[in-house]
């Protein structure tokens, strides 16, 4: 990491020490003036660090806050946030104003590093690139983690230790996903569970891999039995090498993003890289019977993080309402509607008793969603996900350099 990364947690920044060096060159000017017989005024009071316990100390409630987030990312009567207002007062504006990491990140940058607020107290980014970024440039306000009960006494032992967070600083996940690999089984008449699988010749031209750089040098990682969490830029080039083998060898069909899913359930692509929210999707709306697995090599766990930027309003609101999305009752009804990976196990529970007592489409719906392998990992495939690689400060521009002509070329 840089000499000039900010550290973590300080809330120190460069405009901090200007508006220091500022408040010295005030002080030397009374103390000038008290040297002519004028009395020394007093000395201002310093600022907390933002994010500090001190700083914390001095927040209040102020019975609103201000949700960005992305669409069709939250149960649809929004009864989740209602059951928040009627609980503490503080009503919520939540916005659906988040359509990808990189066009967000470049909408809100420029307004964090001039000091000023984006109009939002909390906002949901995917941990990789732009989350790096943030925590880098200083962007966002460490949590209070004295706030965070649920949190710590609810989640899953794997959303509370994620490498590219130690120790929650920044963020608490909304929701997670996998990637693994999937199969179509019209095509391909066996259980799948290895990486190999992905480089197998017998499958030359049927194999799809994602543009998502993150995902597939992981892959190409993984392959190499390289831990992408502990990786760096020589493993980077190991990896980018598998890869590159794989492709020179016109073993994969293509580099795909969303699109993938829909060539492996027409039978374009025979076995795919894939995301196992959209496999669980597919087989439910259509029908479908693709098949998924975490590889024995293993696969890559992602999550989609809620955090407080720079300048927010009402950040001691949004440290409660972020807190009570762990509450195991409002985690099941966030999971009943979006069907994404909860970091609360204890909803698989509470969807499965709702089950029990629904009847028709509904009993099917939530049947299918307590019992999904998909939905809820087993203990083994959890033991075998690995977040990305640390691309934060110079390294995202070594990385990007590495992997970026695997799947532009």
């Amino acid at each position: 990491m840089r000499d000039d990364t900010p550290q973590r947690g300080t809330g120190f920044r460069r405009r901090d020490a200007l508006r220091l060096a500022g408040l010295t060159g005030l002080a030397a000017a009374g103390l000038a003036a008290a040297g002519c017989g004028g009395s020394s005024p007093p000395a201002p009071k310093p600022t907390p660090p933002v994010g500090s316990a001190a700083w914390w100390a001095t927040q209040r409630k102020h019975g609103h806050v201000n949700f960005a987030n992305w669409p069709l990312y939250i149960d649809p009567s929004h009864q989740t946030l209602k059951d928040f207002t009627a609980a503490t007062g503080i009503t919520v504006s939540y916005a659906e104003v988040i359509q990808e990491d990189q066009s967000w990140y470049n909408e809100i940058s420029p307004i964090l590093r001039r000091g000023q607020s984006i109009g939002y107290d909390i906002m949901v980014v995917t941990d990789g690139f732009q989350f790096s970024e943030l925590v880098t440039a200083g962007e966002l306000v460490p949590l209070d983690q004295k706030l965070m009960t649920n949190f710590y006494r609810y989640a899953r032992p794997r959303f509370k230790n994620r490498s590219f967070d130690p120790g929650n600083t920044y963020s608490m996940p909304w929701a997670g996903g996998a990637t693994g690999i999937a199969w179509n089984p019209n095509f391909i008449h066996k259980d799948v569970t290895s990486i190999n699988e992905l480089w197998n010749p017998a499958y030359k031209g049927r194999v799809g891999m994602m543009t998502d750089i993150l995902d597939t040098g992981n892959f190409g990682m993984l392959k190499e039995g390289i831990d992408p969490e502990t990786s760096g830029p020589a493993d980077w080039r190991k990896g980018a090498q598998a890869l590159a083998a794989q492709r020179d060898a016109g073993i994969p069909r293509g580099y795909y993003q969303q699109d993938y899913i829909d060539l492996l359930t027409k039978g374009e692509t025979w076995i795919s890289m894939a995301w196992s929210g959209d496999v669980f999707l597919q087989n439910l709306s259509s029908g479908t019977d693709l098949r998924f697995v975490i590889p024995q090599e293993g696969g890559n766990m992602w999550t989609d993080n809620m955090m407080i930027p720079r300048g927010a309003q009402n950040p001691l609101d949004a440290m409660m309402l972020m807190d009570w999305y762990y509450r195991p009752q409002i985690a099941a009804m966030l999971t009943e509607a979006i069907n994404y990976i909860p970091p609360v196990p204890r909803a698989q529970s509470i969807i499965a008793a709702a089950a029990a007592k629904a009847f028709g489409s509904e009993k099917t719906l939530l049947t299918k969603v307590a019992t999904s392998d998909l939905v809820f990992l087993r203990a083994s495939e959890y033991s075998r996900l690995r977040n990305y690689a640390d691309v934060s400060g110079q390294r995202q521009d070594q990385y990007q350099t590495i992997f970026n002509p695997l799947v532009s070329g």
